[in-house]
């Protein structure tokens, strides 16, 4: 399936952990358009968790991962509105 998913941006995040991860993540996916897709790397054992909860808790969609040779690929695509959900 990552055979098919074109990445408009790449960022290797190592062996951050949790905090930094995160810090990491926001500041990669900042400069795409809505709808680009963002490969990131992270070698980190609990970027596994993580990763898919930040995708949850900021709107923007997890394609895959883990994949890839390392097993330590995501693949993220942008929300595509930065508009803040609606309550109430």
């Amino acid at each position: 399936m990552t055979d098919e998913i074109r990445a408009d941006s790449y960022r290797d995040t190592e062996e951050m952990g949790c905090g930094d991860l995160m810090i990491a993540l926001r500041k990669a996916i900042r400069p795409l358009e809505p709808g680009q897709v963002l490969e990131i790397r992270a070698t980190d054992a609990g970027a596994s968790e993580d990763i898919p909860a930040w995708c949850r808790l900021t709107r923007h969609e997890l394609l895959a991962g883990p994949c890839g040779p390392d097993n330590a690929h995501y693949f993220i695509r942008k929300r595509r509105t930065d508009a803040a959900p609606q309550t109430g």
